[in-house]
């Protein structure tokens, strides 16, 4: 792609992640912060795999002069998502709408931030118009653990369903939250949907596609 991009003169856009941060030992994390990265873990192949994606952006932009922009995305959620994606959102709402218990890894103190994709694209967009190359956090700051995730969506979704705790999967990071100060400044973004709006949203969309009523 950054071939094509120089040999045609295109801008090009990098959605890379706040996974190049790793399990941070800087908490929120802004643009200036390294990571802390275990390179040969069972997650690393996606971590380093965006870190050096974010290297050959910016050797292209030094050597060939290339336009590039880079986004740090955060978690995103929101309409027709994979319902079995594996990520936390599509599956306990899945989980919900179908009336199986939500599964939270072990501790469930963990916490992530979630943007609503219509704040995601909104951001997005706003950097490729821009004249800053990146990299920029775009995520919502927004703070939960993933206990009080399964909590809010069992209360708006299904409030028969059990929230049950399983096994969790090497390297999951302990927290993360992003410093959107540079979005703010230099994008003027800033997301709008709270999480409590976000999931009514999704939750209508998963039971159109799972063939799932509301019950009464």
């Amino acid at each position: 792609m950054l071939g094509l991009a120089k040999r045609v003169g295109a801008r090009i856009l990098l959605t890379s992640t706040s996974e190049v941060y790793g399990d941070p030992l800087m908490h929120p994390q802004d643009e200036t912060y390294w990571g802390n990265v275990n390179p040969i873990g069972v997650r690393s192949c996606y971590d380093e795999g965006k870190r050096v994606a974010e290297t050959l952006m910016y050797d292209y932009h030094r050597q060939h002069g290339i336009e590039i922009r880079i986004a740090r995305i955060f978690n995103t959620y929101g309409p027709r998502m994979n319902i079995d994606d594996g990520r936390v959102v599509s599956n306990f709402i899945a989980q919900a709408v179908r009336g199986e218990p939500l599964t939270v890894q072990a501790p469930g103190t963990q916490t992530r931030s979630f943007c609503y994709v219509s704040d995601m694209v909104d951001g997005l967009i706003r950097l490729m118009e821009g004249d800053n190359t990146g990299p920029i956090n775009i995520g919502n700051p927004g703070e939960f653990t993933m206990l009080e995730l399964a909590e809010t969506v069992k209360e708006l979704i299904n409030p028969d369903v059990e929230i049950i705790s399983v096994e969790n999967t090497p390297d999951d990071p302990r927290q993360r939250k992003p410093d959107i100060t540079k979005a703010k400044e230099l994008l003027g973004w800033e997301p709008k949907i709270k999480l409590r709006d976000g999931l009514p949203l999704m939750e209508d969309d998963f039971r159109t596609r799972l063939g799932v009523t509301r019950k009464n």
